[in-house]
């Protein structure tokens, strides 16, 4: 089965289009930060490297430090894909990204979007 064009994407691309998406609504680029790095493990620091390296999306979720236990309770619909059932566990982790900062963008509490 060949691999979406999305998984060789470069994070660098994608994520000035998370923060936008956020900004737009009245959110910040540090809620988006924080969003990704409780999802992925990466400390601000190594979230900036993977951008300032132009990492793949692939790449990006590949060296994740470590996906965050609670990634399996985001659960909903994005992109007109119930999140939940995404069989490819990249394309998953992917999904679970746009469906936190779309929870962000819709104004959702940052405590229900960590699911703590």
């Amino acid at each position: 089965m060949p691999r979406p064009a999305l998984f060789e994407m470069e994070f660098a691309k994608v994520y000035p289009l998370y923060v936008q998406k956020a900004e737009r609504k009245k959110r910040t680029k540090k809620e988006v930060d924080q969003i990704i790095c409780w999802l992925t493990g990466y400390d601000n620091a190594g979230l900036q490297r993977q951008i300032t390296q132009q990492v793949d999306l692939k790449t990006f979720f590949a060296n994740a430090p470590a996906m965050h236990p609670n990634s399996a309770l985001i659960k909903g619909v994005v992109c007109g894909v119930r999140v939940e059932e995404v069989e490819d566990p990249l394309m998953q982790k992917i999904r679970w990204l746009d469906k936190l900062v779309d929870e962000l963008a819709k104004g959702k509490p940052m405590e229900k979007i960590l699911r703590a």
